[in-house]
């Protein structure tokens, strides 16, 4: 099946748009995936393994150090455990809500998977944000930074 240049300029648009937004070290290796990419699967596949896997990874990591960071107080853990829970069941909810179809494929077409990852990173990425507030230092005198570095 021949790639159309409408569909190649969609998923270049995806993976520099920052939907597809790879890290440093997996963006070469997403490009090259690309470049050879014959089908729609084979792009949805690329980009599934360059911007999203590497998004979850850098999470699963951000949130280890996290944990490791605070592991002296039980109770902030649990309590992120809970909402790093949450968080996962949120993702969920908000791709279903943004694609609700129950057959995706008929509903959304060829380029769902690599749609789909590319709101699954974003997610991502905005929640690995969220978690390094509790490793970076926060200014003295910050009356709301609750349960976040305070340099303890």
């Amino acid at each position: 099946m021949k790639i159309t240049a409408m569909g190649l300029a969609l998923a270049a648009g995806f993976i520099t748009s920052g939907a597809f937004a790879a890290d440093a070290t997996t963006q070469p290796a997403v490009d090259d995936c690309m470049d050879r990419a014959q089908t729609q699967a084979d792009m949805a596949d690329c980009a599934s393994k360059g911007g999203n896997a590497a998004a979850d990874r850098e999470l699963n990591e951000v949130y280890r150090k996290v944990l490791v960071a605070h592991a002296k107080d039980a109770v902030f853990v649990a309590k992120l455990k809970t909402a790093q829970r949450a968080w996962i069941a949120f993702r969920d909810a908000e791709l279903e809500a943004r694609f609700p179809a129950k057959d995706k494929q008929a509903e959304y077409g060829s380029s769902y998977s690599m749609c789909a990852d590319g709101a699954l990173e974003s997610m991502t990425r905005q929640r690995i944000k969220d978690l390094r507030a509790w490793l970076e230092p926060v200014a003295e005198g910050e009356v709301c930074a609750g349960s976040y570095n305070k340099g303890d």
